[in-house]
C-alpha cells in the first residue's frame, strides 16, 4: 500500500439515508402531475410494475447516478443503480463525501466480497435480517487519493467490460449447445420415417398405480420422489430422502427401474425422470410403464421431453381447470412411432448427442464460473492496493 493511501471507516467518508414507506392506498399506476415514481427492490431489475406516489416532504429521493443498497432479507447487500424516484424502506441510499470518495470507486467497493461478507454477517444478527447505517459505520475501506481512485475505476471498467464480453460469448455457446440438441430432438419426431405408425400414448404405455403404505417396513428404506425433488426438465433429482426420513404416512405409488416418472402438476409439470432405482413417489407423479415390444423406455423418455408434447401437456393443464394434466388427456396424445430396431438406433444417436451436449455445457458453465471468480479476484486486488495496472500482479 502506498504512503498516501489510508484505511478509513466507511461511515467517515460516506453517509447513508433510509427510505420511506407510504400507504398502499396512495399508489397509482399511471404517471400524473404531483406524483413521483416509487422504487422498491423489484423495480431495479424490471419496469413491469411501475408505481407512483404523491410527492411529499417525507419521501426520500434518488437520482440515476446514485448508488443504493438492499437492506433486508434476501436482498441484503444488493447494489442498486440507474433508477430515479422515491425509494422505500427496504432500500438505503449512499451519500459519499465526493471530496475524498469517488462515487464509482464506492460502487466497486460495495461489490467486493469483503464488504458483502461483512454485511451478511452483520445483517444475520438482526431479528429482521437487515442493517442500519450504524451497523456499517466501522467497515474498513482502503482510500487512495481521488486521482488514484479514478485510475483504479478505469482499470476495473476495462477489465469488467472484457469479462462481460467473454461471459456473453460463453453464455451464447452454452445456449447454442442446448439448442443443437433440442433442435435434433424435435426433428426426430417431426420428420416421420417410412413405416412409422400413428399411435397414442395409451397404445404404448400404462400408468402403474400400485398403491403402498410407506409405513410398511418393506418400503421404509426406499427413496421417495416428490414433484419438488425433480429439479430439471430432464429429471435431475435433488434432496432425496427415504420414506422413513420423510415420515410418510399416506399412500404412495411404487415405481420400478423399468418405469419413467412424469410430473403431472404445475409448477413441476413436464419434468421427466428415467428411473434407475426402485422407490416410491407422490400422487403428483405418473409412474409410466412402457409396454414391451411397443416402445423402448429411452425412446418414450425422449418423446416426453419434446416441445410438441410439452405444448400439448400445458394446453391440457389449462383446460382442466386445475394445474395438472389428467390421465385422459395424457393418454390421448398422438405421435408416430418407428419399429423397435429403429427406435434403438434413434436413441443411440440422441444419447450420443446428449452426452456431447452435457460435455460442452460443463465446459461453458465452468468458463462462466471462472469469469465470475476473475471479477472477484480483480476487485480483491483493487481494494488491497495491488491493482497496479490492467495486468494486476499476484502476491
Amino acid at each position: 500500500m502506498k504512503k498516501d493511501w489510508e484505511i478509513k471507516k466507511l461511515g467517515e467518508v460516506c453517509d447513508f439515508q433510509g427510505g420511506s414507506q407510504p400507504p398502499k392506498s396512495n399508489f397509482v399506476f399511471e404517471q400524473k402531475k404531483g406524483y413521483v415514481r416509487f422504487l422498491q427492490i423489484r423495480d431495479f431489475g424490471s419496469d413491469k410494475n411501475i408505481t407512483y406516489i404523491p410527492e411529499a416532504k417525507k419521501n426520500r429521493h434518488c437520482n440515476e447516478d446514485d448508488i443504493l443498497l438492499g437492506r433486508y432479507g434476501a436482498s441484503v447487500g444488493k447494489v442498486l443503480v440507474n433508477k430515479a424516484g422515491a425509494y422505500n424502506v427496504a432500500v438505503m441510499k449512499t451519500i459519499p463525501d465526493e471530496k475524498v470518495l469517488y462515487k464509482k470507486y464506492l460502487f466497486f467497493y460495495l461489490n467486493t466480497d469483503d464488504f458483502q461478507n461483512r454485511l451478511l454477517k452483520t445483517a444475520s444478527r438482526s431479528a429482521q435480517d437487515g442493517f442500519s447505517k450504524d451497523d456499517i459505520f466501522d467497515f474498513p475501506i482502503l482510500l487512495p487519493p481521488i486521482p488514484e481512485q479514478q485510475r483504479i475505476v478505469a482499470i476495473l471498467d476495462e477489465a469488467f467490460a472484457a469479462i462481460a464480453t467473454a461471459k456473453a460469448n460463453a453464455q451464447q455457446n452454452l445456449k447454442n449447445a442446448k439448442e443443437l440438441f433440442e433442435s435434433y430432438l424435435q426433428g426426430v419426431f417431426i420428420n416421420i420415417g417410412e413405416g412409422w405408425e400413428e399411435k397414442t400414448l395409451q397404445d404404448v404405455c400404462e400408468i402403474s398405480s400400485k398403491l403402498i403404505d410407506p409405513r410398511n417396513p418393506e418400503f421404509q428404506n426406499m427413496i421417495h420422489v416428490g414433484a419438488g425433488n425433480i429439479e430439471t426438465k430432464k429429471g435431475t433429482l435433488i434432496n432425496l430422502k427415504t420414506a422413513q426420513e420423510e415420515k410418510l404416512i399416506s399412500g404412495k405409488f411404487l415405481f420400478e427401474k423399468s418405469m419413467i416418472l412424469y410430473s403431472k402438476i404445475r409448477p413441476y409439470l413436464m419434468k421427466v425422470v428415467n428411473c434407475t432405482f426402485q422407490g416410491v413417489c407422490s400422487a403428483d407423479i405418473y409412474p409410466l410403464l412402457p409396454l414391451k415390444g411397443m416402445i423402448k423406455k429411452e425412446f418414450l423418455c425422449h418423446l416426453l421431453l419434446t416441445q410438441q408434447f410439452t405444448d400439448y401437456a400445458i394446453l391440457g393443464s389449462q383446460r382442466a381447470g386445475m394445474p395438472k394434466v389428467n390421465r385422459e388427456h395424457l393418454f390421448a396424445y398422438k405421435f408416430h412411432l418407428p419399429r423397435i430396431k429403429e427406435q434403438q438406433s434413434i436413441v443411440q444417436k440422441l444419447d450420443a448427442l446428449s452426452s456431447e451436449t452435457r460435455r460442452l455445457e460443463a465446459i461453458y458453465q465452468q468458463k462462466i464460473n471462472d469469469l465470475e471468480e476473475l471479477k472477484k479476484s480483480v476487485l480483491q486486488k483493487a481494494f488491497s492496493g495491488k491493482l497496479l495496472n490492467n495486468k494486476y500482479i499476484n502476491e
